[in-house]
């Protein structure tokens, strides 16, 4: 059987991270290139043809529209190549939920694509990069993996674009998914999947943008005053995302400032600070012209609202739609 031919798109990270000392806590993320990591993986005898591109080498809480926009044109022009069978993409742990997700809404799903990084640098004891990878290469050589959107493969287990998050600051078991948990466990020799693929439709849910509209996340905590919304929001934001106490939750004076803000056409989704649980919408959401935020965090509920400002989506009831898609 002919060995699959995959691209690996090379962020940096802690992935490609390295540090003065074996042991130390400190670190560089992005210190080690694409070429030299894949020369270190010969090392594990995968059976796939990688073919390695830097994109940046960066740690991904620097991540930018630009860096967005590097991954999605080389990412589709891969997934449009017969001889490809799929994509890894080497990234940064802190955001790489937004990038996964950012990718999901705008990639067909025709061939698999699978972000992985590492939370210990390539210097370090007990280094995960390695076998998170063999774990990413072992995913996209699956036929099956087609059709589950994008996915992103940690600690042996493989998420969702739409679930994963960080969950954790340190240690190799450090992200999670909600709603959905793993939909599947992976090793560098085996791969179960927990159910069928969930993506019918090969298209991309969304178009690419690159000109994303200002929308800031509001954290809300105790005694906090309207004057915050106003320091927050300026003459080029479209939308806030609240990331709220409870579900959605927010003071009353803070609540009532916004709801004067969304009556002129600023967007407000409601989402929650907590690290579980949906945002429902509430008999007052109508009148105040809030969306819920469902499942979604903050992070990924203002990827999802500046992707449908900048393609023109702005009714409420419009914008409610796409956050209650799953």
């Amino acid at each position: 059987m002919k060995s699959p031919s995959i691209l690996v798109l090379a962020t940096g990270g802690t992935i490609a991270g390295a540090a003065d000392s074996a042991t130390r806590h400190d670190y560089r993320p992005g210190q080690i290139g694409i070429e030299e990591f894949l020369e270190r993986v010969e090392e594990l005898g995968i059976e796939a043809r990688l073919t390695g591109k830097q994109i940046a080498n960066i740690g991904s809480e620097d991540i930018t529209p630009a860096i967005w926009h590097d991954l999605h044109t080389c990412a589709s022009a891969a997934l449009a190549d017969p001889e490809c069978s799929g994509v890894v993409i080497t990234h940064g742990t802190d955001t790489v939920e937004e990038t996964a997700f950012l990718l999901d809404l705008t990639l067909p799903t025709t061939k698999p694509v699978v972000l992985v990084g590492a939370m210990r640098p390539i210097t370090a004891v007990g280094y995960d990069g390695l076998r998170n990878f063999a774990n990413a290469v072992r995913v996209v050589s699956d036929p099956e993996a087609a059709g589950r959107g994008v996915l992103v493969v940690m600690g042996d287990r493989v998420f969702a674009a739409r679930d994963v998050r960080k969950s954790r600051t340190r240690g190799t078991d450090a992200f999670s998914g909600f709603p959905r948990d793993a939909v599947g466990l992976v090793t560098p020799s085996a791969l179960d999947w927990f159910g069928a693929p969930w993506r019918v439709a090969g298209e991309a849910r969304s178009p690419f943008r690159t000109d994303l509209p200002d929308v800031p996340v509001l954290f809300v905590h105790a005694a906090m005053t309207p004057d915050y919304v106003d320091r927050l929001v300026t003459r080029e934001t479209r939308g806030v995302v609240v990331c709220g106490v409870g579900e959605g939750n927010m003071p009353e004076p803070v609540r009532k400032r916004l709801v004067e803000l969304a009556r002129k056409g600023l967007r407000v989704v409601r989402s929650t600070r907590l690290a579980e649980g949906l945002v429902d919408r509430e008999p007052e959401d109508d009148e105040n012209g809030f969306v819920a935020g469902r499942a979604l965090g903050p992070a990924k509920a203002r990827i999802l609202l500046q992707m449908l400002i900048a393609n023109g989506i702005t009714d409420p009831g419009e914008i409610q739609t796409a956050f209650d898609k799953p």
